[in-house]
Parts: structure tokens; sequence; C-alpha cells
């Protein structure tokens, strides 16, 4: 400790460490501790900036023990990113706050924040004060959200007629590895959601949805199964493969004989003592076994295990059972047949049984593997997603895709308001702020102008991905949406001949696009205000 400085104690007491050549040591603060933070901000938000798009690239990230994982959603890449920097974390932070109150636009909202705090470093050279950038930034924003209720659409939300759900779902699909099965995803997505859907109260459950994975196949053999898929078989390999019209007992007790509530240990001192004990454990065995089959059980689901004895004597009984079924997928199959989770045999009756019209095993490939669908439930409202694919890699990002599609038509339900997509609302939001900052006589003029400038990020980085021309396609569109005052004009990524997004269907939420917006804006105005950082080690 010596060789580093020395050791000095506060007026409380406290010991603190005094460096040695404290005054040589350099630290930034001000303004080129503000440009530190933006430059870090900007080289996370570079790296986004190719995966945006229907045409945007994927990343591939490594993790420390060599699992690969490959995707172009904004909150998984930065999820997975091993960032150092403090200001690149807060970055991470911003794309999860994205990803867990909208579940879409994680990419966008990094890219338009790199973009702010880019714009922001050139006032700052001007000599304009981080402080009046942050003010003007937030009154910019303002007017922004304020321009894209004028700019929505409403959006009719009819389980009679899905297609237009399914036409958002699709949008948000577009960018994704699964777009080769596009329509069928979105189907899948748009049907989960309305099964559990909550209409009167406008919300929707996930916790009903439950998404199941297998290696093999192909990605259009994924379904959906209006009932519960659980990665198990029956534990009897004679047990019959497919039951119907079944009542099921649903348990959390093993069917084993109960254990003595005792400190001491039983010593079996004679054969007789043995052959006894042999004795009470196969009568608790048919016990257990009867009191299932007497409640009019056809089907015995158990949270835990049971032995080869207790497995032979099902079979005997011909009471189909499946075991080691876990807590989360026990309550999934209670509610799913409407039965009751049952923790003692004694309490079992024909009131708490589920039922479910048909249970059938999978079997997969040459491998063997099998899996058992629990359908034609009770209660409808609890679904299973199953994804066929060609390996983990694809069945993961399958996963998360539809995790975007959902939350997109769960946004929809909560709030029925829209903008087209493809740019169109950051163009024309960026003209609205252009059009206001006219009308300012103070510094944060140029503020307002800067924010415009960051708005045009996202369509400049959409047209850059699908190999446009990024500055004179946004001209034209910018050209086009003043000229026919028409504000869901965007990018052509797809190339279809028309830039107009309501006739291509690209759909976003304006709640989606309203947070984007506000989040990075917070974001944004949180790095300009922070001048130095300072670990608790350093003492003055």
């Amino acid at each position: 400790m010596a060789s580093v400085g020395a050791l000095a104690f506060d007026e409380y007491g406290r010991p603190f460490l005094i460096l040695k050549d404290q005054e040589n040591q350099k630290r930034l603060s001000g303004v080129e501790a503000i440009k530190t933070h933006i430059m870090a901000a900007r080289t996370v938000a570079s790296t986004l900036r190719t995966s945006l798009g229907p045409k945007g690239l994927d990343k591939i990230m490594v993790s420390p023990d060599g699992d690969i994982t490959i995707t172009n959603d904004g909150a998984t890449i930065m999820k997975m990113m091993d960032v150092e920097h403090q200001i690149a974390k807060l970055m991470v932070q911003l794309s999860q706050s994205q990803d867990d109150e909208i579940g879409d636009g994680t990419t966008g909202v990094v890219v338009l924040a790199g973009a702010l705090l880019e714009n922001a470093e050139d006032l700052i050279d001007k000599g304009i004060h981080p402080i009046r950038i942050a003010d003007g930034y937030e009154m910019a924003a303002r007017v922004a959200t304020k321009h894209l209720d004028t700019v929505a659409d409403i959006f009719s939300v009819d389980p009679n007629n899905l297609e237009p759900l399914i036409q958002s779902a699709m949008t948000t699909l577009g960018s994704k590895i699964i777009n080769k099965c596009h329509r069928q995803m979105a189907e899948i997505a748009v049907n989960a959601v309305m099964a559990v859907a909550d209409r009167e109260a406008k919300d929707v459950n996930f916790e009903l949805i439950k998404v199941e994975g297998k290696v093999g196949g192909e990605l259009e053999d994924t379904i959906l199964v209006k009932g519960v898929v659980i990665d198990k078989d029956f534990s009897h390999p004679q047990m019959p493969k497919e039951l119907k019209d079944v009542k099921i007992a649903i348990l959390t007790c093993p069917f084993e004989p109960p254990k003595p509530k005792t400190k001491h240990k039983l010593d079996v001192t004679s054969v007789e003592d043995y052959k006894k004990l042999r004795k009470y454990e196969q009568e608790k065995f048919e016990e257990m076994v009867n009191m299932v089959k007497d409640a009019g059980a056809g089907l015995a689901i158990c949270q835990w295990g049971f032995d080869d004895e207790a497995n032979h004597l099902l079979l005997q009984k011909k009471l189909p059972a499946v075991r080691w079924v876990g807590g989360p997928e026990i309550e999934l199959i209670a509610i799913a047949t409407g039965g009751r989770i049952v923790p003692r045999f004694e309490e079992l009756t024909s009131a708490k049984l589920g039922f479910a019209g048909l249970v059938r095993e999978l079997t997969f490939g040459t491998t063997k593997d099998r899996m058992l669908v629990i359908e034609e439930c009770k209660n409808s409202k609890a679904v299973t997603i199953f994804i066929r694919g060609s390996n983990k890699m694809i069945i993961e990002e399958a996963k998360r895709s539809l995790h975007d599609a959902m939350c997109v038509v769960r946004n929809l339900i909560r709030d029925n308001r829209i903008v087209y997509g493809g740019g169109a609302p950051e163009i024309s939001c960026s003209l609205a702020v252009v059009k206001e900052a006219d009308k300012i006589k103070s510094t944060e003029q140029y503020a307002f102008r800067a924010f415009a400038d960051s708005l045009e990020a996202i369509p400049l980085a959409l047209a850059e991905n699908s190999g446009l021309s990024p500055i004179h396609t946004l001209t034209e569109v910018k050209a086009r949406q003043i000229a026919e005052n028409n504000p869901n004009l965007g990018i052509d990524c797809l190339q279809t001949g028309t830039p107009d997004m309501k006739v291509q269907h690209v759909i976003e939420t304006l709640h989606s696009k309203k947070q984007q917006i506000l989040l990075a804006t917070q974001m944004v105005k949180m790095i300009l205000k922070i001048d130095d950082v300072r670990s608790p080690a350093d003492r003055l």
C-alpha cells in the first residue's frame, strides 16, 4: 500500500487512500467527458444500425463459453454485447426498456439515440451548452409525439376479420430469419394472442401462451396447439399412445409410501419385518392407484417421479401416467383442462379432475424423441406454439421473432391507433419539428433542427440497408410528403414500386413509435447532463 500512496483518515475516522502524483493524473470532465460519452453511445448505435429494417443484416454473437447466437433483434444483440463503458451500458438498458414495454422497435430506439447524440456533438462544438441542447430535444420530442397523434389511423381489431392483424404481425416479422414462412408465422402469432386475449379488459396474459421448440423438421412444420405441449412421454412404453375424452388427475404428490415423520431411523432387524414393510409398500401403492381410479381419472400427471414397481402397477390397472412434469407445465395443464392441482391422494375427487378431448404422443424422426400434446381442453385460453427447425439456433430466433409479433398484436388490442412504418412517421415528424423550429427565437431552435436531422437517421438507415442511395431516396420521399401532404410515404425497402406504406400494409403501433422517441430523448438528455465520472474509490 505504501508504494501506491499514503493512508489517511477523515474526520469520522474512515480510511482513504491518497494517490501519488494525483495532480499529474489527467481526469476528463466538462465538455471532454460529454464527448467521450457521446463517442461510446455512437459506437453502440453504429453496431445496430445495419440491423434495421426488412433488409437489415444479422449479427453473430459468441458467448464466453462458445455458444453461438445469430439474430437481428436489437434487444438480444444489446443484451449479449460485452460492454464495459458506463454509457454503453445505459444504451443496453435503453433497448431493454423498449423491449419490456413494447416488445418491438428495440433497434430503432438505439439508432435514434445515437443520431441525437451525434448531432448534439456538432452543437456542442458550436458553443451551445449541453443543457440548452437537452431542453431543446425535450421540447422537440413533445412536438414530434403530438404530431404523431395527428397522422395516426384507427385500427379495427375484429375477431371475425384477422387479416389486418396478420398484416401488422407480418411487418414485424419482415426483418427476421423466419420470413421464409412469413404469413404462416404471422397467423400463428395472431391466433395465439386472440385465443388468450381479454377483449373487455383490453389485455393479454402472455403466461397462457407457451412456446416450445424441438430440433428437426422445417420451420413450416411449426403449429399452434389449442392446448398444452409438454416435453414428456407416458411413463411406460406399453401404455396407449392416444387417449380420447379423458379425465386427468393433476398430482403434486409422489406415488410412493409416506416416509415416517420422525427423526429416529427405522431398523429392519428380521426377514419378517422386511416382508411386512414390503407388503405395506405394495398395499400403499395399490391404495394410491385405486384412489386415482375411483375418482374417475383416465390419466395421471405427476409432478414427481415414481419407481418401476408403481409404474408397473399403473400399467396393470390400465391407468396411463406421466411423471416428472415441471411446475409451470403443471399450472398450464390445470388452467387448460379446468382441473385442480391435488397435493394429497386423500383430497382427490371427481370434481378436481381436468378434462381433455385428446391426449396424444408425438414421435419425431429416427431419434424417437417423444412429446405429449393435450388438446381440445375445457379452457381454450391456454395455447402452445410448437416450433420446429433445423437447429437450436433457428428455433431460438423463431421464439424471439414470434414474441415480437405477439407483442405487436397485444399492443394493438391495448391501443388500436397505428402509424405506417418504413420511416414515414420519422420523416413526417422531422418536417413538423423543422416547421416548429422557425417559430422559436431562442437557442433551442438549433436543438430542434438537430432533432429533426436525427429523426431522418431511421429512414436513411433503412434506405442504406436496402441497397438504395440514402440521400437521394430520403430527399425524394420528403419532397413527395410535402407536395402530396401524405405522411404515409416512406422508404420502399422491398422495392414494390410504391413508397406508400398504407398500400404496402407496413403497420406500426402508435404507442411503439411514441415510446421510441420519448425513451431515446430521455436517455440522451441524461447523457448530456453527465460531465464527469467518478468511481466510489475516488476521493478529493
